[in-house]
């Protein structure tokens, strides 16, 4: 039981004990004193003498305790943390030996281990780095290739789950939804036609083509399914020529760790690394979840782990009514920026399904999901997503003592927060993605591997925030 609670609450602990077992003590002596003197000897003077000794034990205890929790304890807490940063998430922070100060040679000793283990680290990430290199410049030729080429190509697991699309399937896609990575094709076009061309494949007959209907039913194409012999399957959509090449600034977008279907498991019992989460931010008229409303939404995916490039949500929203000077200044959005965007109603439906089957992740998320809510007969959706908060996620791995505001988190984990993106729906919705990719080892090096025991160590920390997941 008491190897669950943290060092510094069991050292508390400790010391309620010690000074318990010294009152007991005074108690007991006092008493044994006072039963041998004579028949006649008045109780007062013992009484009085036990409840100052009492008063005067319990608080040269508790300042004991206060010298030991804020030189020893303390210090080994920040200790293990920065120790974990640098095995678990890669991040170059130094071990801070002057706030160790009073724990002997237990930190330059800490210090050296974690130096000469990231030297050897940092030989082979860099090797890593030229290969990862070699492969997006091999990435972007492709890119290009493909742009040119009036198909748009969409790889599918046997699941039917896209692994893979390029700009040209991307402006497809985008004309139904947002397109993302894992989402069954179904999301976008009708089904019927999908399974009868799968019926006429053999092993003779590997392409066969087909007409799609778009979900929304307003949008039909031409396309071809291509067996690949291995459950997967290649689609190829016919598309114009001769429209503008906007799609050309889009990457070819891939996870080939999808092609391999997941086993289906309830939520609580996932690995953290097999969800797909959208970390995502808002912008807003003010700081009332009742009588504010949302004017910019900013998200990313993170799939296996990692942010999925070229998979973002950024909107205005038009909130039908004048910003305030005052919120302006924070974000700097004004008026103009919303007239003509979306309402909370389509702007909501679009960001809905970019986040549909994900782990919603914010930052200080009662807030953001809060005006969600609110808003949900006006999107016609219910937002009932698994939620996560990277504050309580912080304080989780650092302690509930610490910083735990986005500008400190970022700093802790040694990610860039360009202040030209600070308080804007999608830099601080990415700012929030790197956070929660660098969060993730930690958590599992803590013990904290699915999502029930996630929740089940946040719930610690609920005098912080209010659970989103009740």
């Amino acid at each position: 039981m008491f190897t669950t609670l943290s060092l510094r609450l069991r050292v508390f602990l400790f010391f309620c004990l010690v000074a318990f077992a010294s009152v007991a003590l005074a108690a007991g002596a006092l008493a044994f004193g006072w039963s041998r003197g004579p028949a006649d000897l008045p109780a007062g003077p013992f009484i009085t003498a036990f409840i100052a000794f009492a008063f005067l034990n319990t608080g040269f205890a508790l300042g004991i305790w206060l010298l030991f929790d804020e030189n020893m304890a303390k210090p080994i807490t920040r200790l293990s943390a920065d120790l974990r940063l640098r095995a678990h998430s890669g991040v170059e922070c130094e071990v801070d030996t002057q706030a160790a100060r009073y724990l002997g040679d237990l930190a330059p000793a800490a210090s050296a281990l974690s130096e000469t283990m990231s030297s050897a680290v940092m030989d082979t990430a860099a090797e890593v780095a030229r290969e990862t290199q070699r492969l997006k410049a091999e990435s972007e030729r492709l890119t290009a290739l493909l742009t040119e080429i009036p198909i748009a190509t969409i790889l599918l697991n046997p699941a039917q789950e896209i692994v893979l699309y390029d700009a040209q399937a991307a402006d497809v896609l985008s004309q139904i939804a947002p397109p993302r990575l894992k989402a069954p094709l179904a999301d976008y076009f009708e089904t019927s036609a999908i399974t009868e061309a799968m019926a006429q494949l053999t092993a003779q007959i590997t392409e066969v083509p087909l007409g799609l209907t778009a979900t929304t039913g307003s949008e039909e194409f031409e396309a071809r399914l291509k067996s690949l012999g291995d459950g997967s399957h290649m689609l190829l959509i016919e598309v114009d020529a001769t429209g503008d090449k906007v799609v050309a600034q889009r990457p070819l977008v891939f996870d080939f760790d999808l092609m391999t279907a997941g086993e289906t498991r309830e939520i609580s019992e996932t690995a953290l690394r097999d969800l797909c989460f959208v970390p995502f931010d808002t912008e807003t008229t003010g700081l009332s979840v009742e009588a504010d409303a949302i004017i910019q939404i900013g998200a990313v995916r993170v799939l296996n782990g990692r942010i999925v490039e070229g998979e973002i949500l950024d909107t205005y929203v038009d909130p039908g009514c004048a910003i305030p000077p005052a919120s302006t200044k924070i974000h700097r959005i004004s008026d103009a920026d919303v007239a003509g965007a979306p309402d909370i109603g389509n702007a909501g439906r679009r960001f809905h399904h970019f986040a549909r089957d994900a782990v919603l992740v914010a930052h200080n998320a009662p807030f953001d999901i809060g005006l969600l809510r609110k808003s949900q007969d006006e999107i016609g959706v219910e937002w009932d997503h698994p939620v996560l908060d990277t504050v309580l996620l912080s304080a989780v791995v650092f302690g509930i003592t610490e910083d735990h505001s986005l500008d400190a988190l970022c700093e802790r984990l040694s990610v860039t927060l360009p202040e030209q993106d600070r308080h804007t729906a999608l830099g601080d919705a990415r700012a929030t993605a790197q956070a929660l990719v660098r969060l993730l080892p930690l958590l599992e090096a803590k013990g904290v591997r699915t999502f029930g025991d996630v929740v089940e160590a946040t719930k610690k920390h609920g005098r912080l925030l209010q659970d989103m997941n009740a």
